[in-house]
């Protein structure tokens, strides 16, 4: 039974160095939050700088030019890909913890917000690995980069921009890239595979629409422009990551607008 705070809570489950003590943390954690168990104390001490989260010695981290280029065409392709897509849902697990944890002081809403996002990619993760113990692999047989979690260090500072950069651009991505996914392997007759991406692509709008949520909030309090906003984190922080086509209406449902989606096309060109 967990009980106590819920930053403690997320603390915990960040700190959870293996996939099985995570994911028993982390469902352990949400039910506890959605059951009103665990509290949001005002006088809690400040969140601890922020470091690596708890990691299991595999997968090898690498900078992302060192992963080899697979095609879905063979076994070990396919297992590949599974497993990449396991280890951003394994990171949006900390990401969303990370969010839960870092900033302090916000309506209950947008840490009920947070904790479902955790728990959501702690489900999707477990759905991918199966899936990969079924292709005769597991979740560490395979190099993996640290891309998003690099992020989620620069925006720590921040709530603002932790909003904007983490869910609405590295996160965002899934959206665009996933149907396109679905289709392959649904052509190569990989449907078991593909029922798992139907689910998580639903399942991120929400959660990209979460960011969204957020990231205006935050705008509002300052006396920011959003929009303005947002284009200068763009050009400041998403160089290098940004990249089209975009999934137009997968990012209007997750609480962008024409004028966001302009700046991302913009940007992307650039």
């Amino acid at each position: 039974m967990v009980t106590g705070s819920l930053f403690a809570a997320a603390r915990a489950c960040l700190d959870a160095a293996t996939p099985e003590a995570k994911l028993d943390a982390t469902f352990a954690a949400a039910e506890a939050f959605a059951r009103g168990e665990l509290d949001l104390p005002g006088d809690a001490p400040p969140p601890e700088p922020i470091r690596m989260p708890g990691r299991p010695a595999r997968p090898k981290l690498v900078h992302p030019r060192e992963l080899p280029k697979r095609g879905f065409g063979t076994p070990e392709g396919r297992a590949a890909f599974v497993h990449a897509i396991a280890h951003i849902e394994f990171n949006a697990i900390d990401l969303a913890w990370d969010a839960a944890y870092r900033f302090r002081g916000l309506p209950h809403a947008y840490y009920a917000d947070w904790v479902r996002v955790a728990h959501d990619e702690a489900r999707h993760f477990a759905m991918l690995r199966a899936r990969l113990r079924e292709l005769g692999h597991d979740y560490g047989d395979f190099d993996a980069h640290n891309g998003l979690w690099e992020m989620a260090e620069k925006t720590a500072h921040d709530g603002l921009a932790r909003m904007a950069l983490v869910p609405r651009v590295l996160e965002a991505r899934g959206l665009d890239v996933t149907p396109g996914m679905i289709a392959k392997l649904r052509a190569l007759g990989d449907d078991a595979t593909a029922d798992i991406l139907e689910v998580i692509l639903r399942e991120e709008v929400a959660h990209v629409a979460a960011g969204s949520r957020w990231f205006r909030w935050h705008c509002a309090q300052r006396g920011l422009d959003a929009r303005a906003t947002f284009r200068r984190l763009l050009a400041e922080h998403a160089r290098g990551v940004l990249y089209g086509p975009f999934n137009t209406e997968a990012r209007l449902q997750a609480g962008f607008d024409a004028d966001e989606l302009a700046a991302l096309e913009a940007q992307a060109a650039s």
